[in-house]
């Protein structure tokens, strides 16, 4: 159970329902500074993370002790958000708190002239983690039916038809054992705004701005209406879509660690069987 704080308790474990996809979502409803499916404050939030890190950690090395065979699940945590969203801070704060060995991240930046002569997917295949893996896209394959669509980067039938391309190779990878927790890091314009000022008044920040960030605030309603259709045409059953509001970064955190987290339970790989006799090896060891 989190920690208390006062007379409250608090918990996060109604976050992931609160923040899923549904029928009839509507992107513009949710404002980027709530905080769905918990009541309690920043404070809070760290004493639920601390209280269940124990936990997540065991069930991480769980899942990669049992893929140290090459089979068995493994998780991909896809993160998308516009600029200074948090996903930076995701991936210090939540996926930093698990076992690295098990652990692998990649940033999709833009294609390179090899990917380019590919199919869009092609790049993404090549990136999907192993079993018993943690695996986190920095930006994924929905860039292509995003940034793709808001620069108009290639003709509107070919981004149109990549929604079921991705519904289709999203579900080959429940068939390989690969379960995905996607999340979308909902910002208002004026917390992006905010955090582009404060890098650049901080001469510690200057190389995390990028003077194209700027450029891509005037296309903001542009990519709200994409994102939509992404939630609309790519949020399944089974690939669920989670917008999680990221005005305030504590609750961003707070809110991926229990996907992470209820992902991992769901799962609840057992600890692997000894491929060998103990009772044997104990004899052998006892006797050197």
């Amino acid at each position: 159970m989190p920690k208390k704080h006062g007379a409250k308790a608090t918990s996060a474990a109604a976050i992931g329902n609160a923040v899923r996809v549904k029928p009839g979502f509507v992107l513009s409803d949710v404002d980027p500074r709530s905080t769905p499916g918990y009541a309690g404050s920043k404070k809070d939030s760290v004493g639920a993370m601390d209280a269940s890190r124990a936990e997540i950690d065991d069930l991480q090395e769980r899942l990669y002790a049992g893929g140290r065979d090459g089979d068995g699940p493994s998780v991909l945590l896809v993160l998308q958000g516009m600029d200074t969203a948090g996903k930076g801070g995701i991936l210090r704060h939540v996926v930093g708190a698990v076992d690295p060995q098990g652990v692998s991240i990649h940033a999709f930046k833009v294609p390179t002239k090899e990917e380019r002569e590919h199919p869009f997917l092609w790049r993404i295949r090549k990136q999907l983690p192993p079993p018993g893996n943690i695996g986190v896209f920095d930006r994924s394959h929905y860039e292509d039916v995003l940034v793709v669509r808001v620069h108009d980067l290639v003709p509107p039938k070919v981004w149109r038809r990549r929604y079921a391309e991705i519904n289709s190779f999203e579900e080959s990878c429940n068939d390989k054992g690969i379960h995905l927790v996607k999340v979308m890091l909902h910002i208002s314009p004026q917390e992006q705004r905010a955090r582009l000022a404060e890098r650049l008044d901080r001469p510690d920040k200057y190389w995390k701005f990028n003077p194209g960030d700027i450029d891509e605030r005037e296309h903001w309603g542009d990519y709200q209406e994409a994102y939509q259709a992404v939630l609309d045409k790519t949020s399944t059953d089974e690939n669920p879509w989670h917008v999680v509001p990221a005005d305030h970064k504590w609750y961003a955190r707070l809110a991926v660690h229990q996907l992470l987290l209820d992902k991992l339970r769901e799962l609840h790989a057992p600890w692997p069987p000894a491929d060998f006799d103990v009772a044997e090896q104990q004899e052998r060891l006892a006797a050197t």
